[in-house]
């Protein structure tokens, strides 16, 4: 148990580390190649951000756990939203001036539609797979054409901050190649330990993917949206809960799918995703008000955060 809790910590402290240089490298290397603001920022860190989740649910779906993929992409989704922009907003109210964020919103909840009628059958096909797939390639090309038509929008005025532009070619791919190495080392590590941890417990490895592998996968979200915030840069901050869970939906979902088709858990579409629709359709309304003027409250912050302590309490509790 020793080596399998230092496995998960060890992990974790690595995944955080190794997505943060990813992202860096990514995101200096598309801009000496000349890449967009707006391209960068919606599209490379949004992937990016995403990647430990990418990289932890393929990695235990070629194990044939396929419960830990699905939990992940769900939980991660419900932990961004509740915990992530719950624990932001509680220290620091936000306001959404971005119409492009506006616009991802309704998005999302598209997708979420999407991802529930076919999964509600209890089964994801490779069909299943390769659908949400296609959608993932749909939204990256609209993402594309939205950036580069984009006019003077707020989050390319933050975003101009945030990318480095003084990081030679050699030095960003270093990065680069060095996050993506460590990145796949640590969501092996953290796989194995998340799957020893449920078999010693004897709890499923849905209700882990859902609780400690979302949170440790979600820990460069929750980095990325604090210090953006911190430095009033608000529409970055909701703008990567909003892109990585697009991501996780179409992206992260499509794996298990695609690798190791198989039944998921009813409690999925009865539990998790009614848990993770309610949460974005209040984050949407919260976001809207604020588009007319007021922050995203303090208030609203501790719902969020309340929201999710009671639906992690209510999943250890039906563990035990």
């Amino acid at each position: 148990m020793i080596f399998t809790l230092a496995a998960i910590l060890l992990g974790l402290v690595l995944l955080v580390w190794s997505a943060d240089r990813f992202v860096l490298g990514a995101s200096a290397t598309a801009s000496i190649l000349g890449v967009s603001t707006l391209v960068i920022g919606i599209l490379v860190v949004g992937i990016g951000t995403s990647a430990p989740e990418m990289l932890v649910s393929g990695i235990a779906a070629y194990q044939g756990q396929s419960g830990l993929s699905v939990g992940n992409a769900l939980g991660s989704n419900i932990t961004n939203i509740g915990l992530i922009l719950g624990l932001t907003v509680l220290f620091i109210p936000l306001r959404v001036k971005s119409k492009l964020i506006t616009r991802e919103i309704p998005l999302l909840l598209i997708v979420m539609v999407l991802g529930f009628f076919l999964v509600r059958d209890g089964n994801l096909s490779r069909f299943d797979g390769w659908i949400l797939i296609a959608g993932f390639v749909a939204v990256v090309f609209r993402q594309i054409w939205e950036a580069r038509h984009a006019d003077n929008d707020e989050l390319e005025k933050e975003l101009e901050e945030e990318i480095p532009h003084d990081m030679s070619l050699g030095v960003a791919l270093g990065w680069l190649l060095l996050g993506l190495v460590l990145l796949m080392v640590s969501a092996r590590m953290l796989v194995w330990g998340a799957v020893d941890l449920a078999e010693y417990f004897g709890i499923s490895d849905l209700i882990i993917g859902l609780t400690v592998v979302a949170i440790g996968t979600s820990l460069p979200e929750l980095a990325a949206s604090v210090v953006a915030a911190r430095k009033n840069e608000h529409d970055i901050a909701i703008g990567n809960v909003v892109g990585s869970n697009l991501f996780n939906l179409l992206g992260v979902m499509a794996l298990p799918g695609i690798i190791a088709p198989s039944d998921i858990d009813l409690a999925v579409v009865s539990r998790d995703y009614p848990v993770m629709l309610l949460m974005t359709v209040i984050f949407y309304l919260s976001a809207l008000a604020s588009r007319k003027g007021r922050k995203i409250s303090r208030i609203e912050g501790g719902g969020f955060l309340a929201l999710y302590i009671g639906y992690t309490a209510y999943l250890v509790y039906s563990s035990i």
